[in-house]
């Protein structure tokens, strides 16, 4: 890979290929081979496909894709428009699977290439050059390329070594995407960069997730989004504890209502809960346990590592500016949208950005505390205490505004998930003629048909203020989910509780008798004509 495909391939420094493959070790070996040669690969979402698929590859610019043997047909219906793309297919020796038309066989190719190295080997990198392109996950639209440099990359995943003790002993569990920037920098980083034996799977299992720490005896796991849930629903009648290896977790997503649960029942002494965006510039880490909290910088030490929570609007989170026009930092306790200085000048504070230069710049913000700076947006609105440790509060776009108060949807999911055992649930707004602000609706996985509207109602009533208690119900066998593990919900707020067009049940908060009843057709109209105000 490394100086075949650059001879005969006709792809030179500065190009890009896109991979679109399931973890396995050539993943790895894939990237870092074409970084030998100065080509970014783009590391595509395998779970894509169709038009999403088709805009993936063409945001970044890619002129060929190497694509895994289990996505032919993937390939095949988007090739009419990849025309200009060289394909590569890679199958294993024991596949006994065609080749794509118009495709090459990459593995004949990479076969016929030399062993030995050249004479002369070709320009060396440079820490600001393009390594890889991260895609973020699509959880409101579609996925954008960001740029991960070869500093970038080192830096988060040497500064989550240090942050987390790990030693060359170790042993490294890694279910995650390899195209995803937890898999695929912090957990493969660990082994490139530090030489630590990392374990991947081609696809996460929450059943064999302690089977597989157990049989190779790891000693720290990664984790993401709803994984630790979904162990947990896996294990919740084990009576025997399980005996395994793992002193630590690592990740990003342990809601502080599971936190406890699960460190207790699995026996975990160390939980290193991290927060920060794939192409941020601001990250923060938890390197002592503390329960809920997504990092902790002293507030003290703005001027060595400048993030900062800045008073918004909490249903847009738009900053707030004053009389004269600039931002101003929040207090202790107040939510506010997380932002970092940019500082091209230092590796820590650069924001690299999107491939698309128009993403980039709307993700800056400028004329923040003085005039000229400027700073990442990350979009997520957290709470600083009085300590210096973070708290995830939410995204931005996902609070919305009810009967005058603003309503967190991870909050309202987090007490929803508990009262129907850790089953999916995704919480947004919805609008609803002639009311103000959106009305809370929640979407629920019920595939096995138990749930009880009484008992979610009564447990809804008792743990949430009264105006943040979903109006909307929505029982679905599953909900859409991007491959990092995060709910989708834009689709599912754009259907709304048209009841004409969803085909799932649907259920209205009925608050006299503390339960949900069936959202006919009647009911429907009498909501959106104004005849029953909500």
């Amino acid at each position: 890979m490394k100086f075949g495909l650059i001879k005969t391939e006709g792809f030179n420094r500065g190009d890009t290929i896109a991979l679109v493959l399931e973890s396995r070790p050539e993943y790895v070996g894939i990237w870092l081979g074409l970084s030998k040669i100065g080509v970014v690969t783009a590391l595509v979402n395998s779970n894509l496909v169709a038009d999403p698929l088709v805009h993936s590859l063409k945001v970044s610019d890619a002129k060929g894709v190497i694509y895994g043997s289990d996505f032919i047909k993937t390939i095949k219906d988007i090739s009419e428009k990849t025309t200009k793309m060289k394909l590569y297919q890679l199958s294993d020796k024991t596949d006994q699977v065609e080749l794509l038309e118009g495709s090459t066989d990459l593995r004949s190719v990479l076969e016929k290439q030399s062993d030995t190295l050249p004479e002369k080997d070709i320009q060396c990198g440079k820490p600001r050059d393009k390594l890889i392109f991260i895609y973020t996950s699509g959880t409101t639209g579609l996925p954008k390329a960001a740029v991960i440099t070869n500093m970038r990359f080192m830096f988060m995943a040497l500064g989550l070594n240090y942050m987390t003790s790990l030693k060359e002993n170790d042993i490294l569990y890694d279910p995650l995407p390899l195209y995803h920037s937890a898999g695929g920098m912090v957990g493969v980083g660990q082994c490139l960069l530090k030489g630590i034996t990392v374990v991947i799977r081609r696809k996460f299992s929450a059943s064999n997730f302690w089977n597989d720490c157990v049989k190779f005896k790891c000693t720290a796991a990664q984790y993401i989004g709803e994984i630790c849930r979904y162990i947990l629903a896996a294990h919740n009648k084990d009576e025997k504890p399980i005996k395994h290896f793992v002193k630590k977790i690592i990740g990003n997503g342990l809601r502080p209502q599971i936190w406890r649960t699960f460190v207790t029942k699995f026996n975990i002494e160390e939980v290193y809960e991290f927060y920060g965006a794939t192409e941020g510039n601001s990250n923060l880490v938890n390197i002592d346990s503390k329960v809920g909290a997504v990092g902790f910088v002293p507030r003290y030490a703005g001027a060595i590592y400048p993030v900062s929570l800045i008073k918004c609007n909490e249903a847009t989170g738009a900053p707030i500016r004053e009389s004269d026009g600039f931002c101003r930092r929040c207090a202790p306790g107040e939510p506010g949208v997380f932002v970092g200085n940019v500082n091209p000048k230092k590796t820590v504070n650069d924001f690299s950005g999107y491939v698309d230069k128009k993403a980039t710049e709307s993700k800056l913000i400028e004329n923040v505390f003085r005039k000229g700076d400027r700073y990442f947006n990350s979009g997520d609105i957290l709470v600083q205490d009085e300590f210096g440790y973070y708290y995830f509060k939410d995204r931005t776009g996902d609070t919305f505004r009810w009967k005058g108060e603003n309503i967190s949807t991870s909050e309202i999911e987090a007490v929803i998930s508990n009262v129907v055992d850790l089953n999916d649930a995704v919480v947004y707004g919805v609008e609803v003629p002639g009311s103000e602000g959106r009305a809370g609706m929640v979407a629920i996985v019920d595939s096995q048909n138990t749930l009880d509207m009484g008992k979610l109602c009564r447990g809804l009533k008792k743990n949430l203020p009264s105006y943040a208690v979903p109006i909307f119900v929505r029982v679905m066998d599953s909900v859409p989910m991007t491959g990092t593990f995060k709910l989708k919900k834009t689709d599912l707020q754009q259907e709304g509780f048209n009841c004409d067009k969803i085909k799932d049940k649907l259920f209205l908060y009925d608050v006299k008798n503390v339960t949900y009843t069936k959202l006919t057709k009647d009911k429907y109209d009498d909501i959106v004509t104004g005849k029953v105000r909500l």
